[in-house]
């Protein structure tokens, strides 16, 4: 069973007992945590859609770590100009352990 969820401004597809990174969640390690725009639901019998999201139909899991991901380097330049911008980003993120997929 699988289920496709938004969160953050993206979908991200979540199975019991996988481990997914997210876009940060306030709360703490050991916390409970409830998914509930859940926007699909599959993998035993009949594929259910929602229309946006599915009623009733909900994602739990628990946060296992906060943290930042690498830093990337953004790099700007127009040659000949002499004009150049650099800049560096670290996105937060929240990682789930899945442990419930209801709906």
């Amino acid at each position: 069973m699988y289920a496709v969820v938004r969160t953050g401004g993206k979908q991200v597809r979540m199975t019991p007992g996988a481990s997914v990174r997210i876009e940060r969640l306030p709360g703490g390690v050991g916390d409970a945590v409830t998914l509930d725009q859940v926007l699909l639901i599959g993998g035993e019998g009949e594929t259910r859609i929602g229309t946006p999201t599915l009623e009733g139909a909900k994602v739990t899991g628990t946060i296992t770590a906060q943290g930042r991901s690498p830093k990337i380097t953004v790099f700007k330049m127009k040659r000949r100009k002499g004009y150049r911008r650099k800049q560096g980003h670290r996105q937060d993120y929240t990682e789930l352990q899945i442990d419930k997929i209801e709906g």
